[in-house]
């Protein structure tokens, strides 16, 4: 078996063992290192870490971890499955800022989860014409104005399935989250669309092959749809129901979320009336209303003269990432980072002294722009 091979059995059995979750397998990376170390280590260098008992030291050592960490990859490679280990560099940077995120992620697809733009759009599994339609009119607007745009949701009945359709249609790519392995379709009447997605988007999950579509995992799924977007837009929901767990994941995560309002009668729009009124959503009429307030508008503005700038006294970090903005219409904190080559801690005072000096700004969902 070469390195990388070797690297990715050691990933997917971090995932693989009992009682040991995401937050527990960071603390495990943070004090040992490294996915291969953790099962290497002694008892004794576990039960060191932050959460591991002797009891979770002891399943961690388990030979049987390995086992089933051998079953999934030969899945993986069988199925040319692409996988984002929470420390690759191309995991998704914005579901990484979020406590709970994944410590590994299974893709089938073409789509870039680290594009400019990313929406969720979540709602009720039994959507009607006022839900649907309002769908497929958003996104035929957002595709006019931000045609790389990526939309991501949970591939279920209602909006889900309504907003994936839209997506195709206006020729969004976009990204299907599942709650079960990669070796079925959930519900089976999506696969013609999981398939059609796979062309023009893809499908994600956190679960190895095997796992079934149980409830819980419904909202653990919720918690990627909320993280990798800037805004979650929740189109339909009832009193109760996933979409409105899934906005409050996107609060909890500091991301913008929306709702389409509707009639005090109409019971889909009693969970989003009622996220609107208790202020945990943003009320949506429109497109139009949606980038204004993420002030996507601004870069439309781009192209204006900024003969101005050269005379600014910058420093070394500061020209670089004014030349890396000068070429963008924005861009995430973290891969300005990555782009220039220094932490996010140095960047951080580099940013805000830029800020003051009126040359950048910033954006929801963390990025920067030129002013």
């Amino acid at each position: 078996m070469d390195n990388n091979l070797t690297k990715l059995l050691y990933q997917i059995a971090l995932t693989q063992i009992e009682g040991v979750g995401d937050i527990l397998a960071r603390n495990l990376l943070d004090t040992i290192g490294d996915a291969e170390e953790i099962f290497k280590s002694s008892k004794k260098s576990l039960i060191t870490v932050k959460g591991i008992s002797t009891y979770l030291a002891d399943a961690i050592l388990d030979t049987k971890v390995l086992d089933k960490a051998e079953k999934e990859l030969s899945f993986v490679q069988k199925n040319n499955i692409r996988t984002f280990f929470y420390l690759d560099e191309d995991y998704c940077y914005r579901l990484k800022e979020c406590i709970d995120a994944p410590i590994l992620l299974y893709y089938k697809g073409e789509a870039d989860l680290n594009v400019s733009k990313v929406i969720s759009i979540v709602g009720t599994r039994k959507s009607t014409n006022y839900g649907n339609d309002f769908c497929d009119n958003f996104l035929s607007e957002i595709a006019s104005a931000y045609p790389d745009i990526l939309v991501v949701s949970g591939l279920a009945y209602g909006i889900d399935i309504q907003a994936h359709k839209a997506a195709l249609k206006y020729n969004l790519p976009t990204i299907g989250v599942l709650a079960h392995g990669l070796d079925r379709i959930y519900p089976l009447t999506h696969r013609k669309t999981a398939v059609e997605m796979l062309e023009n988007g893809g499908l994600l999950t956190e679960f190895s092959s095997g796992t079934e579509p149980d409830k819980f995992n419904f909202v653990r799924r919720n918690r990627i749809v909320a993280g990798m977007a800037d805004a979650t837009i929740v189109v339909q929901s009832d009193i109760k129901g996933g979409s409105l767990i899934t906005a409050e994941l996107a609060n909890s995560y500091n991301k913008d979320v929306f709702a389409l309002p509707g009639r005090v009668t109409d019971k889909e729009s009693v969970g989003c009336n009622m996220l609107i009124e208790d202020n945990k959503a943003i009320l949506l009429q429109s497109a139009e209303s949606f980038i204004k307030h993420m002030q996507w508008d601004v870069n439309k503005q781009l192209n204006k003269p900024k003969q101005c700038q050269l005379f600014l006294d910058l420093s070394t970090d500061e020209q670089a990432v004014y030349d890396l903005l000068a070429a963008i219409e924005s861009l995430h904190i973290n891969l300005i980072a990555n782009q220039i080559g220094i932490p996010v801690s140095n960047l951080l005072p580099t940013l805000l002294n830029m800020e003051m000096k009126g040359i950048v700004r910033t954006i929801p969902g963390g990025s920067y722009q030129l002013l």
